[in-house]
């Protein structure tokens, strides 16, 4: 097959592509510009998009011999990902940017502009496993539990899924060091990306501060009682503890966690850790990487990028989903994603719209 490899400059994207190349593929390796200006973005080994990591995953094509463009997709970046989290966040809800990356940017512009160019397949370094199944191809859990990204695949269509390469599934991720170090790749030793790479420092807040400019609220009890004063309801997200600078402390000594965001008045209401717990969610957008369900049916659904699997029972209603665990979770917000699985196997997802709470008597 002729194949992409999307470099990201890392080690996981330098190993896929030798793996790649390895099965026999005709391999063209691409490195995604998601910026006019790389030094805007986060540079050093934290990033995935700086001038460093191109220059990374250059030397690494050289290295396995293959052909090696710069894709420019700034500007589907800007307005579908970037766009999307400030718009999220003035909302007051939580998007994970990672996985709108992956849907709107490297398994839709870049798979698109593969396709067209006459290729079969985009490779990445996503740890996640590709398995045919009776329905089609299923996408499975990675091997490496520590390293899963099936979370944030989830948002894969089957025919994504059809066109797409993930060659580390089946390995552990120090197994993939020793591999890019036998290679002779300079990346072997690299350390792994961490934070949102558009957020040059990783401060979300005061990024979004630049950009929305100051929003002054009130921080509240669940009775309503004024603690404090913030600049900027974005600044939160559902759980929180730490940095809500409240002048009054609670009566019973015990901390405080962010309980809602209501981005209109800038309200942000806080109290005790057990006001978090949720049994119930409300989720909109379902996107299935194979057939949609048609019925209720038990399974496991992840909330967080590395959260843990919760016992659930979904149901589907065309385009929405709703979930009731049976095991109750705390922190979850609204703008999250709700990603279903069957074992090891990912149904889909969808966006989390709202959350019921349990009463202080359940």
């Amino acid at each position: 097959m002729k194949v992409i490899a999307a470099m990201s400059g890392g080690v996981d994207s330098a190993v896929a592509a030798a793996r790649a190349v390895d099965a026999g593929h005709d391999v063209t390796g691409v490195h995604l510009a998601l910026s006019r200006n790389p030094r805007s973005y986060r540079s050093g080994a934290r990033g995935c998009c700086s001038i460093e990591d191109s220059n990374d995953a250059r030397r690494a094509a050289d290295a396995l011999g293959i052909p090696f463009y710069v894709w420019d997709m700034s500007e589907e970046f800007a307005d579908t990902v970037v766009d999307d989290f400030i718009a999220e966040y003035t909302a007051g809800r939580t998007p994970n940017p990672c996985l709108r990356c992956n849907e709107k940017i490297k398994f839709a512009a870049v798979l698109d502009r593969s396709l067209a160019l006459g290729f079969d397949a985009v490779a990445t370094g996503h740890y996640a496993q590709l398995v045919e199944g009776p329905g089609g191809i299923e996408m499975h859990r990675s091997v490496d539990q520590g390293k899963d990204q099936s979370y944030v695949l989830g948002v894969l269509t089957q025919e994504q899924l059809k066109h797409s390469l993930f060659p580390l599934g089946d390995t552990t991720k120090d197994v993939v060091r020793l591999e890019a170090e036998q290679r002779g790749l300079q990346v072997a030793k690299k350390p792994d990306s961490h934070d949102i790479c558009f957020i040059a420092d990783g401060d979300n807040a005061g990024w979004l501060s630049e950009k929305l400019g100051p929003k002054p609220g009130t921080i509240v009890d669940e009775s309503g009682e004024v603690l404090g004063e913030h600049d900027g309801a974005y600044a939160f997200t559902i759980g929180q503890r730490k940095g809500l600078r409240l002048g009054i402390p609670a009566a019973d000594g015990k901390p405080r966690f962010v309980l809602d965001i209501e981005p209109v008045s800038g309200t942000v209401t806080v109290g005790a850790r057990e006001s978090l717990l949720v049994d119930a969610l409300h989720c909109i957008k379902p996107l299935w990487c194979g057939a949609a369900p048609v019925e209720s049916f038990d399974c496991t659904v992840q909330l967080r990028a590395h959260g843990q699997e919760h016992r659930a029972r979904v149901t589907v209603d065309g385009d929405t989903v709703d979930v009731e665990l049976l095991e109750a979770a705390s922190g979850i917000a609204p703008g999250q994603a709700c990603v279903i699985y069957d074992g090891t196997r990912v149904v889909g997802s969808a966006t989390i719209d709202s959350t019921s709470k349990l009463s202080p008597t359940q």
